[in-house]
């Protein structure tokens, strides 16, 4: 590709973006943090003391979400963990 192609590309897209992207940008990342919140709940209900039915199908998702959990439970306000030796 042409690099004036290239940069015509890039500018139409840019625009693209601030037409159609930039109105929606904060509710769809209020709604992904949402179900973020919702995944990480369900992941660690047994943590937050709830038995979890569905705990032998997500221990992989564990390592990849320990420090999602870590960020989840700092902004719900919870400045420690109440569980010792699981998260901070």
């Amino acid at each position: 590709m042409p690099p004036d192609l290239r940069r015509l590309y890039c500018r139409i897209e840019a625009f693209h973006d601030e037409l159609f992207v930039a109105p929606w940008r904060s509710a769809l990342q209020r709604e992904a943090n949402r179900q973020q919140d919702a995944l990480l709940a369900m992941l660690f209900l047994e943590a937050l003391g709830v038995p979890n039915p569905a705990g032998y199908y997500t221990l992989e998702l564990y390592p990849e979400m320990v420090e999602a959990f870590h960020q989840w439970h700092r902004r719900m306000g919870m400045e420690r963990f109440p569980e010792v030796g699981f998260c901070c």
